[in-house]
């Protein structure tokens, strides 16, 4: 069973299927590392691993499996409606935190950070599981345990790079307190299935919130940015942001000499096609339907062209939704309820691109006799017009994914590129319209 495990274990890590969610490395005791970080990013087992521990570091992997089903019964049968493309829903709203500072702050309405700052407070939580930027190499992601506002807030805003918060799993063990858990969707599901099993290192999470889920890129993705402005050594960072300054933000470099290099946030997507990681491809939870309480940007003209940001909110269990009443009486946060149609709408594209686009993936990479993870659930019945639409945008990936197409666009300028691109974007959207929301 120990050399079945440790072996499929060893497949994962090496392969697509790896979401870096950081769980084996954390639970590894030092058996297994992350390295080439700067690179790609993958966990390496280094020392002997046991029999019971190979079989407890692949339970934990979300990688490998996840029940969708099974364990949305378990944590959430409680939960007053359903959609397959949102998970349990309790309330779905549309917001933003009332603390202009916090708000300003956030990647849209700072509703996440909010409630942080807001369970700290009360004392409802003794610290936050985060990913802020890491102090000693300010261009890589480092999670970390706020115990205070101002800590919380350095951790605010998307990071669009991998990001790999599990592997504090220690950290959050030892804490001597009551937590509440930031991650992405991978990284929560492998926290789920901790706690299903009454796993130590998760005992002190008590609320479990988490943002929306496009993908990730790799750290090369910075790289390509700052050589399109010939600035050759990443090293010399200073400060790393993705959505800086008002709602959507600007992805913003600014370097130990004081120059500074930035680009629209819509423009910097351009980076997307490029850099992104596969395992983003392979993930078919868009809201991250596992958390207490998930947020993401509203996206409808009513709300953007307000500007400074608004999120929408998901409540799934009866804690998240006590935790938004009780901040909506207080005046913490402002919310307005939306229909769960309208809140597949808002997101369509996001939508059809996790549980339409995702599962067609599957079938391709079977067909190529690569694994899939385990899901516990499959939808299918697209139309024809749906698979070729797939065919076109994973060949575009595959193509744009390659080291000669990066090299190519990072002798451009952002701007012109990310011109091109948001231009692109458009005639793409419009054409692919129907076919995205047809029987979404």
């Amino acid at each position: 069973m120990s050399a079945q495990s440790l072996e499929s274990l060893k497949r994962v890590m090496s392969s697509d299927l790896c979401t870096r969610c950081g769980s084996c490395v954390g639970l590894s005791e030092g058996r297994i590392i992350f390295i080439d970080r700067e690179g790609s990013y993958t966990p390496e087992v280094i020392d002997e691993i046991s029999e019971e521990h190979a079989a407890r570091l692949l339970y934990a992997c979300p990688g490998h499996s996840f029940d969708f089903p099974h364990f949305r019964n378990l944590f959430f049968n409680d939960s007053k409606d359903f959609h397959l493309y949102t998970g349990p829903v309790n309330s779905v709203s549309v917001g933003f935190c009332t603390d202009e500072d916090i708000r300003l702050r956030g990647a849209s309405g700072g509703i996440l950070s909010a409630i942080l700052i807001w369970l700290l407070e009360k004392g409802r939580i003794d610290g936050a599981v985060v990913t802020g930027m890491s102090d000693e190499q300010p261009w890589l992601t480092k999670p970390f345990i706020a115990t205070s506002r101002e800590e919380i807030l350095s951790a605010a805003q998307s990071k669009y790079i991998i990001t790999s918060v599990n592997e504090i799993l220690p950290e959050i063990q030892e804490f001597k307190g009551t937590l509440a858990y930031v991650g992405l969707p991978p990284q929560v599901q492998s926290i789920r299935k901790l706690q299903a099993i009454d796993d130590p290192s998760v005992r002190n999470i008590k609320y479990v919130l988490g943002p929306f889920y496009g993908n990730t890129l790799h750290f090369s993705s910075v790289k390509s940015f700052l050589r399109s402005y010939n600035i050759r050594d990443y090293h010399n960072i200073r400060k790393l942001y993705f959505r800086h300054g008002e709602w959507p933000g600007n992805m913003r470099v600014e370097m130990n000499d004081n120059r500074v290099v930035e680009l629209p946030k819509f423009h910097a997507n351009y980076l997307i096609p490029f850099h992104i990681l596969t395992n983003s491809l392979l993930c078919t939870d868009l809201s991250n339907e596992f958390t207490d309480i998930s947020g993401g940007d509203a996206w409808a003209p009513v709300y953007e062209e307000r500007g400074k940001g608004f999120s929408m909110v998901i409540a799934r269990s009866k804690a998240g939704s006590e935790i938004l009443e009780e901040m909506q009486n207080e005046n913490r946060i402002s919310l307005s309820p939306i229909s769960i149609d309208d809140a597949i709408t808002m997101h369509s594209h996001g939508y059809d691109l996790k549980k339409r686009g995702t599962f067609i993936r599957f079938r391709f990479r079977s067909f190529f006799g690569l694994k899939n993870p385990d899901f516990g659930y499959e939808i299918k019945g697209f139309p024809l017009s749906r698979y070729l639409m797939e065919i076109v945008i994973d060949g575009l990936f595959i193509i744009l994914g390659t080291s000669f197409a990066r090299w190519v666009v990072a002798q451009f300028s952002p701007s012109f590129i990310g011109n091109i691109f948001e231009h692109t974007r458009k005639i793409w959207k419009k054409a692919t319209f129907t076919i995205k929301r047809e029987n979404l």
